[in-house]
């Protein structure tokens, strides 16, 4: 059993960082990377009210710039990069960072787990607009080629989801050698046609200068929020810089966007604005114009590639979400398949796959176009980038210990951005942006009920329970058969006696002679080290207590955890040992704990959660459940 490696414990040769920039474009930067496929179409749609002039162009154009500029390269890729959780990023992780540096003020605490949660329940709208949006706006394409292939836009963006999401079973170690490759070319061939139209028209160099920007938001008055609206698109993607800090490191993520990803966006924006300054009818479809007739069947192969590209990396950040937030403790257990020998963080999870594809062709036959979805699209992301900001304040100031008026002031600086993004997503609201929003909510709703039912369970078997060691003090070991093998029980409450314990000895009258009384603790840290794998406690009476500690990235091993208690003087032989869990059904009481609905809620979940053997790895031939019932 090895310790999992830190990615930031570690400095790659000049090799190793050339493969972690290479496998980082083509994962982190796919969603970001196919947002020219609309953005600029949406900014100049007749319901923005933005004239399609040189003067509009420029502002429009400066204004996406010096987003790219202030929100990915100032706010993620130099600050919050920073802000690892021993080497891991994404919101879970930062949560916990801002969670520990409070730690000592519980209600604040509190608040910014259920807030950090709400931020990553807003991740699976993403995760179902993604999709949708990137390989529609690639299948757009088509129209371009012949109005008469338009009716088959939608089916063939189905066909190829479809076909994504049953591949997600073989895991994306094949698939991902390629992505890094393509996502180069597709950036290099977004920098090379906008070079070939700046030529053209190089007065939309004058978009670099941020008074541009100013004035295009500026002059707009109250419509300004429409334009913002639009404008957004350009940055959906950066919250995966974060997130995926952990898979590759910091440097990386940095070299990638410095050296080719902002080039390549920026450079294909200003070629989409010279383009239309030129020729203000490309406005149909202007990245597809950008290229001769003759490229735009290679073009629509390589826009539908990092579309694909996009959508996975989505998708498996779905998958990684939901096994951190199980483990901890806001969602009941699910299914993972572990889709590489070697690498860990590739999973697959059957519930979540299948979920996200029904809900992610829903999304398309609702909408039916990129411009309709770009109206769902934006708010969730804005939202989850203000979150961010306000988590990331307090591990500025109360971690690093950053002198109060620069973190206040970093802090209100990108509040009043992510404030106006959100606004301008707001007046979208009716036209789509009520799903994200109504998505994440539900979600919030599930994990803090679950995450609640779990407490409310915790104090029932406490109230309700015998004390474990009063329980060992009285025992007389004589008076009882002894079986000769090892009993572990796995409780969520050390402090007292099993029921399945309790209902060996009823209905058995056995009791082992060796019985260990194991909890799972997963710590808000991505690792454990294995010098901290477990705890052992001798309780007397041939009792033991054994804590195993998991990060919410390690894979929990229970039987290979055990193998590490020798140390400790304490065997657990592998062929000789039996678990016993305790099956509980819950059953839902009016009065004090959660409202009548909430705990059936809670009991639904609690009947369809995945079980522990598999969860934890458990010898399916060594386990014994018995079941209970417990109020909440």
């Amino acid at each position: 059993m090895s310790d999992t490696p830190n990615p930031d414990d570690q400095t790659p040769g000049k090799q190793g960082l050339a493969a972690l920039t290479l496998a980082a474009i083509g994962i982190v930067y796919g969603d970001i990377g196919t947002s020219p496929l609309y953005t600029v179409k949406e900014i100049f749609a007749p319901h923005t009210g933005v004239p399609l002039d040189a003067l509009h162009l420029i502002g429009a154009v400066s204004a996406i710039f010096w987003a790219l500029m202030l929100v990915v390269t100032l706010k993620y890729v130099i600050l919050i990069l920073r802000a690892d959780n021993h080497g891991e990023g994404g919101g879970l992780a930062l949560t916990a960072l801002a969670a520990h540096a409070v730690e000592k003020r519980p209600a604040l605490r509190r608040s910014l787990l259920l807030l950090g949660v709400f931020g990553a329940t807003l991740f699976y709208g993403d995760s179902l607009i993604t999709p949708a949006i990137s390989v529609l706006g690639a299948m757009e394409g088509l129209e371009v080629l012949t109005p008469a292939l338009k009716p088959y836009v939608v089916p063939a963006t189905m066909a190829i989801l479809i076909g994504l999401f049953f591949m997600q079973r073989f895991g994306t170690a094949v698939v991902g050698r390629f992505f890094g490759p393509i996502i180069i070319l597709w950036f290099v061939v977004l920098g090379a046609v906008g070079v070939w139209h700046i030529a053209q028209q190089p007065a939309i160099l004058a978009a670099l200068n941020p008074l541009h920007a100013w004035e295009f938001l500026s002059n707009r008055g109250w419509h300004m929020f429409a334009a913002v609206g639009a404008i957004v698109l350009a940055l959906t993607g950066a919250e995966a810089l974060y997130a995926d800090m952990g898979h590759f490191g910091r440097k990386p993520i940095q070299i990638a966007w410095t050296g080719l990803v902002l080039p390549g966006l920026a450079l294909n924006y200003l070629g989409q604005g010279a383009l239309l300054m030129g020729d203000p009818s490309a406005i149909q479809n202007p990245f597809y114009r950008l290229f001769p007739e003759a490229w735009l069947i290679p073009a629509l192969v390589l826009a539908t590639l990092a579309a694909i590209i996009a959508s996975q990396a989505v998708i498996s950040g779905a998958y990684s979400l939901t096994k951190q937030a199980m483990q901890l403790g806001f969602l009941p257990r699910m299914r993972v398949h572990y889709t590489s020998a070697r690498e860990m963080g590739q999973i697959y999870m059957p519930g979540v796959n299948w979920a996200l594809l029904v809900g992610v062709l829903a999304v398309v036959l609702f909408f039916g176009s990129s411009s309709a979805l770009a109206s769902a699209y934006g708010i969730a992301v804005t939202l989850t980038m203000m979150i961010t900001t306000m988590l990331t304040y307090f591990v500025v100031s109360e971690s690093w210990r950053m002198p109060a008026p620069l973190a206040i002031g970093a802090t209100v600086f990108f509040l009043f951005i992510d404030a106006l993004l959100v606004a301008g997503c707001a007046i979208k609201f009716l036209d789509g942006g009520w799903f994200p929003l109504t998505l994440g909510l539900a979600l919030f709703i599930l994990m803090s009920t679950w995450r609640r039912g779990r407490e409310l369970m915790m104090d029932s078997t406490r109230r309700d329970g015998l004390s474990l060691q009063d329980f060992i003090d009285q025992l007389d070991p004589g008076s009882v058969n002894k079986a000769e093998r090892t009993a572990v029980y796995a409780v969520a409450d050390p402090e007292t006696v099993p029921q399945a314990l309790l209902h060996n000895l009823k209905h058995n009258q056995v009791l082992h002679v060796q019985n260990v009384i194991l909890t799972v603790h997963f710590e808000d840290v991505p690792w454990v080290p294995l010098t901290r794998r477990v705890d052992v406690k001798p309780l007397g009476n041939s009792f033991w207590r054994v804590q195993v500690n998991y990060g919410f990235m390690d894979t929990p091993d229970v039987p290979k955890a055990l193998e590490l208690t020798s140390p400790h003087g304490l065997s657990v032989p592998v062929f000789e040992t039996s678990y016993f869990l305790s099956r509980e059904t819950v059953v839902p009481t009016p009065g004090a704990g959660m409202p009548i609905w909430r705990e059936k809620l809670f009991a639904t979940m609690s009947q369809n959660a995945g079980g522990v053997v598999e969860f934890f790895k458990l010898p399916g031939n060594a386990v014994v459940e018995l079941g209970t019932r417990i109020s909440i």
